[in-house]
């Protein structure tokens, strides 16, 4: 396509990814307000990479992906040679196996961003909905708990607070009970720590007799 035949907004698009790959690869306009730098002052969202590595210092995993300390744990795949590089406007480069706990893993399938730091950050969501005293567009919180739990049998965290949907998984070290509404049922075969959560354990329907709503409401025999 010639140029002839480009509209103003093209032109305009094309210009403006010009000017960041430019100032963003070179610098240009450093210092002045307006480069790259200057807008962004090293915040880690523009990049995937910023993200990986910000997660990272808190433990967490990005893209289902080990922390560099999870994968040294472990080590490369196999126990196969992996040697470091440093690659021209890369910098220093990993190459060789993945440093992964099986081959399932590297490939996808037994992958998961659900470590230890994960689940914690998971519980304190929970404990954070719990301590909720708004509900929807700011409307009536706690106060309105009780008379929802005598109706529903749980304290409807959606409508009377702030809810956190904690997702149950088989690498959970305890359950985390998904919505912690006490509910159970299954279909499939799943893992103990999953049924554990699902029936009687502190999670499913013995969370009714066993210990505090979500809320922390006492229950009602």
């Amino acid at each position: 396509m010639s140029t002839s035949t480009l509209s103003s907004v093209d032109l305009t698009l094309v210009l403006f990814t010009f000017f960041q790959i430019v100032s963003q690869d070179f610098g240009l306009f450093s210092g002045s307000g307006i480069g790259f730098n200057d807008l962004w002052e090293g915040n880690p969202a523009i990049s995937e990479v910023g993200i990986e590595k910000s997660l990272n210092k808190d433990g967490l995993r990005y893209r289902m992906n080990r922390t560099p300390e999870e994968a040294d744990s472990v080590g490369p795949l196999g126990n196969l040679p992996g040697f470091e590089i440093s690659l021209p406007l890369i910098g220093k480069t990993y190459l060789g196996p993945p440093k992964v706990a099986s081959i399932w893993e590297a490939l996808g399938f037994t992958a998961t961003s659900n470590n230890v730091a994960r689940q914690k950050e998971k519980l304190k969501a929970i404990e954070k909905a719990r301590g909720a005293t708004k509900g929807v567009l700011n409307g009536p919180g706690a106060e309105i708990r009780g008379k929802w739990l005598d109706k529903y049998g749980y304290p409807r965290l959606v409508g009377s607070g702030g809810i956190f949907y904690a997702d149950q998984l088989s690498t959970d070290e305890v359950p985390m009970g998904g919505f912690n509404m006490g509910k159970s049922g299954k279909i499939w075969p799943i893992p103990e720590v999953v049924e554990s959560g699902n029936y009687g354990g502190a999670k499913g329907w013995g969370m009714k007799k066993k210990e505090l709503t979500v809320d922390g409401l006492k229950k009602v025999e």
